[in-house]
Order: structure tokens, then sequence, then C-alpha cells
């Protein structure tokens, strides 16, 4: 399934900025559509942008290349879809689509990076053979264990109209509304004010 998030006009550059807030790799790869209520925004709009995306989710340092093809985004785009929607199935209380497990399940087939001890760190590398695969390897596996494990009941989406990011609850009561209490919690509270102050005005 090829997927089309193209705008009809370039957006800011900052709009085109990698989001990090999902508290899950998986998630965080979803979220490289942004506004996906309204515009949709692709911000992997070439192979060096799954590139780069995979060095600033830390999967990989400045050591590591990887080479991304056309063919290789194409897929990992299709399998970002496909952690969208069982994402967007488990919320919702119902199955995922074979389909999308399918493709998720392919991708995770793969050998995934490497991890390796340098100067007493753990990183990842990629295998002599297959880098591309291994990195979206590893992205898949990542949705593997979130669908299937203890944090499966915690996956949210943003109740923040003009957000929708899917995150991880990581809180101790498990009850977060929003993906940033700071950022979509401050606005909705903030316009939640606006509304009371509005009908609480004499006409």
């Amino acid at each position: 399934m090829k997927w089309d998030a193209t705008p009809p006009d370039d957006p800011p550059a900052a709009e085109l900025e990698f989001n990090f807030r999902s508290g899950r790799l998986c998630l965080a790869f979803v979220a490289t559509v942004g506004e996906r209520w309204r515009r949709n925004i692709e911000r992997l709009r070439d192979p060096a942008d799954l590139a780069r995306w995979y060095r600033e989710a830390g999967l990989l340092d400045e050591t590591v290349t990887v080479t991304v093809t056309p063919a290789g985004l194409d897929t990992a785009r299709a399998v970002r879809e496909a952690v969208h929607r069982c994402a967007k199935a488990l919320i919702a209380g119902r199955p995922a689509a074979e389909a999308d497990e399918a493709l998720i399940n392919a991708a995770a087939a793969a050998a995934p990076l490497v991890p390796v001890l340098r100067r007493g760190a753990a990183r990842l590398t990629t295998p002599a053979t297959g880098a591309e695969s291994a990195a979206l390897s590893t992205v898949a596996r990542d949705a593997v264990d979130l669908f299937t494990g203890a944090l499966a009941a915690r996956v949210r989406e943003c109740e923040s109209p003009e957000c929708a990011l899917l995150f991880v609850d990581a809180s101790r009561p498990g009850r977060r509304r929003w993906c940033s209490s700071a950022a979509c919690g401050s606005r909705d509270r903030s316009a939640a004010y606006r509304r009371r102050r509005r009908a609480g005005a004499p006409g």
C-alpha cells in the first residue's frame, strides 16, 4: 500500500522537524507524518530524510551510515502506516488488520541492528549485509513488542484537536490525556479557560 502525504505547498522548515515526544521508537516513526488530522505533512520526503531520522532517533550514531534507497523509503512508509493503523485499532479496542500485521512482520523478519560495545557504552551498528532492512527491522520489532507487551494498554492518542500524536502513557495513574502537558495540555487548558470566560461574559 503506497502512502501519499504530499501537501499542496512546501511547509515551513519547522514543520518538517522530527517529533520524538511519543516515548516509543515505533510511535515516533509514525510521527514522521505531521498533522494527520488535516494536512498529512510528509517528513520523510526523500531517502536522506529517513537515514537522518534513524540517526536522530538514536538508532545510529555518526560513525554508522545507512544508505536508504527509493524502494526502501517506500517500504518504510508502508510499514509506518501499518504501525499507525495497528495502534489506532489497539486504542479503539478492535483487532488489527491482518494485512497491516503482515507488513510489520515482514519488516521485523529481517536481521535487526546489532548491539556492540564502544568505550564501555552500548551502541547499535549495522550487520555485515542488509543495513537498510536492519534499521527498519529494529523499528518493526519495537512495534511488535509494544503491541503485544505490558504497555499495549498504555498506547494513547493525544486529545488535543490540533495534535493527535500517538504516545505511550508512562505516568503512574495511566490517565494522561495529552502527549505533553506543557505543550498540548497547556494549550487545551488555556482554550477551555477562554471558553468559560466567554460563556460567563455579560451579553
